[in-house]
C-alpha cells in the first residue's frame, strides 16, 4: 500500500493528522521548519516523538564535507532521523559516505530519470521527483514518477524508495497509487481535501434526515 508522509512541521497538525491512522512518516524542510519559530531540535524530536516512523530533515550544506557534517549531527537526533541531500555532485558523494554508515539519506529536488538512478547508486534510501514544480513549467509530472518507480522495480537489489514530493493537488495521492510510487508526501491542507467529497457530506446529511425520521416514528 502506498505510504503517506505528513509534509510539514507544525506538530498540532501532525498530531491531528497521525490520530487519523494514515501517516507513516514526516518530511520537512528550512522553510517549513522556520514558519515554527522554535528551536530546531527542539522542534525535531517532538515530531519524532509523534510519529513512528521516517523524519526528513535537511542538511544545508552545498559541499560533501559539509554535508556529511550536518548529517552526522543529524541522526544523532533520532533513530529515526533521514537526512535531505541536493541532488548535485557533492550531494552524490555526500550519499555514498553516509550510506556506507548507515545513516539514510533522501535526495531532493529529482526532476529526471536519470538523476534518480544516479542518487540510487550512491545509496539514498529514499529519491524525492518534484511533481508540482514540473507541472508548472509544463511537463507530465507523474510521467517521471511513473519511470522512476519502473526503474527502481527492475531491480531487485535496489533498495531505494520514491517519494512522490512538491504535491498541491489532492488528485494526486491517487496518481502517485497508480504509478506504483512507495511514497507521498502531502501537506496538511491536501490531506484534508483527500478525506472530504461533497456527496459524502450529502450522504450524512441524508442518513441523519432519515434517522430523525425513524426517532419520530
Amino acid at each position: 500500500m502506498l505510504k503517506i508522509y505528513f509534509d510539514g512541521a507544525n506538530t498540532e497538525k501532525i498530531k491531528e493528522a497521525y490520530s487519523w491512522g494514515v501517516i507513516d512518516g514526516v518530511t520537512t524542510n528550512p522553510t517549513l521548519i522556520s514558519k515554527e519559530n522554535r528551536p530546531f531540535r527542539e522542534l525535531v524530536e517532538e515530531i519524532c516523538s509523534i510519529v513512528d516512523g521516517p523524519v526528513s530533515v535537511e542538511a544545508v550544506s552545498l559541499d560533501a564535507e559539509g554535508m556529511i557534517k550536518e548529517a552526522r549531527e543529524l541522526s544523532k537526533i533520532h533513530k529515526n532521523i533521514v537526512v535531505k541531500i541536493p541532488i548535485i555532485k557533492e550531494g552524490l558523494k555526500a550519499v555514498k559516505v553516509l550510506s556506507e554508515e548507515g545513516i539514510k539519506t533522501n535526495v531532493t529536488l529529482v526532476f529526471s530519470a536519470g538523476q534518480a538512478i544516479l542518487a540510487a547508486k550512491a545509496g539514498a534510501s529514499y529519491v524525492s521527483p518534484f511533481i508540482w514544480r514540473l507541472e508548472r513549467v509544463g511537463q507530465v509530472g507523474f510521467k517521471l514518477a511513473e519511470e522512476i518507480a519502473r526503474i527502481l522495480r527492475n531491480y531487485n537489489d535496489c533498495k531505494t524508495e520514491m517519494i512522490v514530493a512538491s504535491v498541491l493537488d489532492p488528485r494526486y495521492i491517487a496518481e502517485a497509487a497508480l504509478v506504483g510510487a512507495d511514497i507521498i508526501t502531502l501537506p496538511f491542507e491536501i490531506l484534508e481535501e483527500v478525506v472530504k467529497h461533497p456527496m459524502t457530506d450529502i450522504g450524512i446529511k441524508q442518513f441523519l434526515a432519515d434517522w430523525k425520521k425513524v426517532l419520530r416514528g
